[in-house]
């Protein structure tokens, strides 16, 4: 049976300009946010008996943050996460989804008393990249009430339902308390349009983080500026309470480190307090208030911190004492870009396209928290839109990685309904890329070479590269995706599927060898120097160029892949890290050098060599992950909450452990320590059934402690 869904909102009649909006920023014009608007929804009830428990399911749309009885409960929705819209500037992806919650009298001491009273705080109008919206204001809540005799009732939104446009919202990251309040007026029932599939993740955490300094008081008709900073970048919402006669003016800069930062500016003219509902990223507060009026004034100023909620966290700890503040600051980074979807950063807030940046993230996730969910809900999200999108999604390279990412989160969990649910999306995106194969054998015509990495040699960019510096690291990724894909089929028992994808593969293999390995130098070029047809040519896919270019990257892939035996891809690995007229690799893209070198039994060779990478930037910044270990060019400036650079959290401990699993699950496993020519480690690697624990020390066998249902082998 259908969950009830009975959405509200402000009624048409009454506020016609606040009803519809574009269902992404990147839709044009949506950046005017005509259609802004924040409305409070609230409903009362009082019973004449005791509440045992409420459960709970709602959704609103775009954002919002829910209290029952004052106390906020959680904040939403689950994005559907989109794609960059240069694919779908038309419509709106089917996808939304509800959050179910159970609440007891334990939390709720009201419930005693047979009150329940709940407040939604909801935007409309996407304001950041991840936002996702079906075009419409809207909120939905469904509850099912236990009553502490046995008996149950349910209640929904509707026209009993108070509506309020809370006009001191005027826009987003803009708070005017002097503008008038709007009366609250009966809620209206609008057409569902969400059909909420459920959320399979629990709502994110929120807690109140104040900064040093977080109060300032300013004298009558004087400004006042203030730092006030944080001991780690964190993602979050900004609240203000004011105190004061006249008008106050405070704005507030969201610096990571010395950036301008992101801004919020908020006018009171009379006591009030302010909660944002736009995520931030913030390592300071940097602040300038104006009192304009006769009497002193203060503002008292604090993040509300959010992420997705952590249990058990494994932690390494060696003897190196840097390595273990560059693993801290991983960790952490990785922690705020967990949020409804796995984000590149809580600065940029970019949609699902970048599955990338979340597959990286899905590594150290399982090494650290060890809860795949999100991950299993990207993975599925992610299908959702291949379906369709015919198999396209903005970044080519990102779509072939998606089929690791399907992988690896069953080899993980052992959840093989994973696999069941994306098997038609893993069969729709690698029909796609198979029309791109030219008569050469490879791809030549995909819709664009991206992403590679976050460089820009000859002042190209990798971002969006040409295809004599994209097509190699395509193809091997696509070359990756047809064997990974042959893993899937086995184990969904489909062997003719698994056997055409492993000639496919086969064919391939061949062709890139002919085509784009260089025998002479015993080294893979980034691309043909071929033109690509102007009707293919747009700002994501340049005219190629006439330099044939030789780097690391496409080079790493094949070791990464193993696309030669074993002998023959150390011999490459190790003839790359040496040479440096190839070129560096930027921050995201050691994530597979670091584990070509795993897979290709290097680690003792190259793996902390590779990790002092990372050492200097956390010496220079250490609350935050930056964007990469050099700007790609003179004009840009790094964010410092980027979770794709946080490849030690996996990359060191699974060196050290030598943790290779055998069956899906951690079932079995084989486990080969190693020092890495440290003095000591401590290996903590959470698992479906409980920590492996690794003791290891200098000259000492080492001592392995395994939870019960994970067996060595």
């Amino acid at each position: 049976m259908r969950p009830v869904e009975q959405w509200i909102w402000l009624p048409k009649e009454a506020y016609p300009e606040y009803q519809t909006n574009c269902f992404s920023l990147e839709v044009p014009g949506s950046n005017e946010f005509k259609e802004y608007a924040v409305v409070a929804l609230t409903g009362e009830y009082h019973f004449l008996k005791p509440i045992e428990s409420v459960s709970l399911r709602f959704s609103g749309d775009t954002a919002f943050a829910l209290y029952c009885n004052s106390k906020h409960i959680a904040s939403g929705p689950a994005t559907g996460g989109g794609d960059f819209c240069e694919l779908y500037r038309e419509e709106a992806l089917p996808q939304y989804y509800a959050t179910k919650l159970e609440l007891t009298q334990e939390e709720q001491p009201e419930f005693a008393e047979g009150e329940i009273s709940f407040y939604a705080q909801v935007r409309m109008a996407p304001v950041r990249m991840f936002d996702y919206s079906r075009g419409h204001g809207g909120f939905f809540l469904t509850a099912h009430i236990r009553f502490t005799d046995g008996t149950k009732k349910m209640v929904f939104t509707d026209e009993s339902w108070k509506a309020q446009r809370l006009s001191a919202y005027v826009a987003p990251n803009r708070f005017d308390n002097s503008i008038a309040k709007e009366l609250p007026v009966a809620a209206e029932k609008v057409f569902n349009i969400w059909h909420c599939e459920d959320s399979p993740i629990p709502s994110c955490v929120e807690w109140e983080l104040k900064p040093q300094g977080s109060r300032l008081v300013i004298p009558a008709g004087e400004k006042a500026t203030a730092i006030m900073p944080f001991d780690m970048v964190y993602a979050g919402y900004l609240t203000a309470t004011a105190v004061t006669q006249s008008r106050l003016d405070v704005k507030v800069y969201f610096r990571e480190r010395e950036e301008e930062g992101t801004l919020e500016e908020l006018t009171f003219v009379k006591d009030g307090y302010y909660r944002g509902l736009g995520l931030q990223s913030a390592g300071c507060f940097y602040v300038e208030a104006q009192n304009s009026g006769n009497e002193e004034a203060e503002v008292s100023l604090a993040l509300i911190v959010t992420h997705y909620p952590v249990g058990e966290c494994a932690v390494t700890k060696t003897s190196d004492v840097e390595l273990n503040q560059v693993l801290k600051v991983c960790m952490h980074t990785v922690k705020m870009c967990r949020q409804t979807i796995h984000l590149d950063s809580p600065r940029h807030c970019e949609p699902l396209a970048c599955a990338g940046d979340y597959y990286v993230q899905t590594m150290m996730t399982a090494m650290t928290f060890g809860d795949l969910r999100l991950s299993s809900f990207d993975i599925r999200r992610i299908a959702e839109m291949l379906r369709y999108r015919d198999g396209r999604m903005f970044h080519s390279n990102y779509m072939m990685i998606w089929v690791e990412m399907l992988w690896d989160v069953y080899r993980f969990t052992g959840e093989k309904e994973l696999l069941n649910d994306c098997e038609d999306a893993l069969t729709v995106v690698l029909d796609k890329f198979a029309t791109y194969l030219g008569d050469n054998g490879i791809l030549e015509t995909p819709p664009n070479f991206m992403f590679v990495d976050w460089l820009s040699p000859d002042g190209i960019s990798l971002h969006r590269p040409p295809k004599a510096l994209g097509q190699t690291c395509l193809n091997m990724f696509y070359y990756g995706a047809l064997m990974t894909s042959q893993k899937i089929y086995e184990t969904l028992e489909e062997p003719a599927m698994a056997a055409m994808r492993r000639r496919q593969a086969e064919t391939l293999h061949d062709a890139i060898l002919e085509n784009l390995y260089d025998s002479e130098r015993k080294l893979f070029f980034e691309g043909l120097n071929t033109p690509t047809p102007e009707k293919l040519v747009y700002f994501y896919m340049p005219q190629n160029v006439e330099k044939r270019y030789y780097r690391k990257h496409a080079n790493i892939l094949a070791a990464y892949f193993g696309f030669f035996d074993k002998e023959t891809c150390r011999d490459l690995l190790s003839r790359i890290i040496e040479d440096d007229e190839l070129g560096p690799v930027q921050i995201y893209f050691a994530h597979f050098l670091l584990e070509a070198v795993y897979r290709n039994g290097l680690c003792e060779e190259y793996t902390r060599r590779i990790l002092e990478q990372w050492k200097e930037p956390v010496r220079e910044f250490a609350k935050g992950l930056p964007e990469g270990f050099y700007l790609p060019d003179e004009t840009y400036t790094f964010d410092y909450s980027h979770g794709w650079g946080g490849a030690p959290a996996y990359a060191l401990p699974l060196a050290l452990s030598g943790l290779e699993i055998v069956e899906p699950g951690y079932k079995k496993i084989r486990l080969h320590p190693t020092l890495l020519g440290l003095e000591y480690a401590d290996v903590q690697i959470p698992t479906p059934f409980g920590m492996i624990e690794l003791n290891l020390r200098a000259g000492k066998e080492p001592k392995v402690t395994l939870p019960e249902g994970v067996t060595l082998v």
